[in-house]
């Protein structure tokens, strides 16, 4: 009766349209209010210890910030370019630079519907442009799109984190190598799709074009060695290296490449200025520009976007939270869990059902909402059948990845359609070739874990674990 009462209100008031973190609030109050010994007091306190007591959580604000910056900063032109020296040469090479790109992108992001927004918004033009269809344009860019959740640092990845309590850099750990594996999967379809249609390629600018680039595309790419470098090498925390990413990405969108705040259009190095000059006026006018910023409306609004996301985020974490609280409290999890063992389900056939679970869930609700939700669940039971918890996250994460491109909530198919100006039906068609590789590496990573935990088993062996 409990487990019903819960679900049923839950689903109740999303179907209504009530917003997922007071639906998920209103359905635990309500079943503590009916079926719990606990007081009332005690969901103030649960949703204060929500976050305060995780601190991995704290992560969060920082990586949305930081990529707040980059977003805004212009770090993704430029990282388009690197990639478009680096592969455009090839047959369908500017959508495979775009894939690259988002690769990039995704790994000093770690969110999926800013990765398709700010490589999507020059990408698909750029492809137009150059001869590509715009559905392939737009397939191509929601899908890679996707590795902004499942490439290290993801958002994604630390709500898990901390709706389980594994470790957050064992997450990001076992996210590399499938990121890689998906976009290399990716450029190889497209490679395959492009020899077959005909599609064309860029000129080869030579290596020293490619060198500059990928200096100038440098403050971006130190990003990736910064957090990745520190978790990696055991240097700092997730949390850690998330507030040195929103310092740095700060730092390389005013002070570096200056496209926002108070050094806006300011260069580097004026006509017929000596570099120890250029050195001395740039290093006063940084001084100069640290306590204007303060005050700069395009530095304070990026600071607004992101405290409106954090905000909203950590809202559904808390009110999630109560909810595991009301699951873990009532045994509802161990009790779905002995249903399921009773059943004598194989640990195959188990993720077989969270694979479908986690696919029509993907439909209706958003990304961290399913992960606060469905982990308490699954875990409890993926544990008794001898599945690696992370292994079940990252299971979880591609998921997730997929969800972003099904209607009716899938936020990549939004994002698309806006940069595309072209209806949702037409976008759905658009994905679909793609989607399917996207169910066909979901299989993979299911049944071959060794991809998922090759890394972080490397890397304890080389810690002495």
């Amino acid at each position: 009766m409990t487990i019903a009462v819960l679900f049923i209100t839950l689903f109740g008031c999303m179907i209504i349209g009530m917003p997922i973190a007071i639906a998920l609030g209103l359905s635990s109050v309500t079943t503590i209010l009916l079926f719990s010994n606990d007081s009332l007091a005690s969901i103030a306190l649960k949703l204060f210890e929500a976050t305060s007591e995780h601190y991995t959580l704290l992560a969060i604000p920082f990586f949305i910030l930081s990529s707040a910056f980059l977003s805004t900063g212009g770090v993704a032109k430029r990282l388009i370019n690197f990639a478009v020296d680096t592969v455009g040469h090839i047959r369908g090479g500017l959508a495979m630079a775009s894939v690259m790109a988002c690769m990039l992108f995704a790994a000093v992001s770690g969110s999926s519907p800013a990765t398709v927004a700010a490589i999507g918004t020059i990408c698909i033009a750029g492809m137009v442009r150059s001869g590509y269809p715009q559905s392939f344009a737009a397939g191509v860019i929601a899908n890679a799109g996707t590795l902004g959740i499942l490439i290290p640092p993801s958002i994604v990845m630390l709500v898990y984190a901390a709706a389980t309590e594994v470790s957050a850099s064992r997450m990001f750990m076992a996210g590399f190598i499938p990121g890689l594996m998906m976009g290399l999967i990716l450029m190889i379809a497209i490679y395959i799709v492009a020899r077959v249609k005909g599609l064309p390629s860029q000129p080869f600018p030579g290596f020293k074009a490619l060198a500059k680039s990928g200096l100038i595309a440098l403050g971006g790419l130190m990003l990736i060695f910064i957090v990745l470098g520190s978790i990696y090498g055991g240097v700092a925390s997730p949390t850690e290296a998330a507030a040195v990413a929103a310092v740095y990405g700060y730092f390389i969108a005013v002070m570096g490449y200056r496209d926002i705040g108070p050094m806006k259009g300011i260069p580097w190095q004026k006509d017929g200025e000596n570099y120890v000059t250029a050195a001395v006026r740039n290093l006063l006018q940084m001084l100069w520009a640290l306590p204007k910023s303060v005050n700069d409306p395009e530095v304070r609004k990026v600071l607004l976007d992101a405290s409106k996301v954090s905000m909203m985020l950590l809202f559904i974490i808390a009110n999630a939270m109560l909810f595991a609280h009301v699951l873990t409290t009532e045994r509802i999890p161990h009790t779905i869990a002995e249903q399921i063992l009773a059943w004598g389900l194989p640990a195959w056939g188990f993720l077989i059902v969270v694979n479908i679970l986690l696919l029509i869930a993907g439909n209706f609700m958003e990304p961290s909402a399913i992960l606060l939700i469905m982990a308490p669940i699954l875990f409890p039971i993926a544990t008794q059948l001898g599945i690696d918890p992370i292994h079940l996250g990252i299971i979880m994460v591609v998921n997730m990845e997929i969800g972003m491109l099904t209607p009716p909530v899938g936020l990549n198919l939004f994002v698309t359609a806006g940069i595309t100006g072209q209806n949702m039906i037409w976008v759905i068609k658009a994905c679909l070739p793609w989607l399917c590789l996207l169910l066909g590496f979901l299989i993979l990573i299911t049944y071959v874990p060794q991809i998922s935990l090759f890394l972080p088993e490397y890397i304890d062996k080389l810690n002495g674990y």
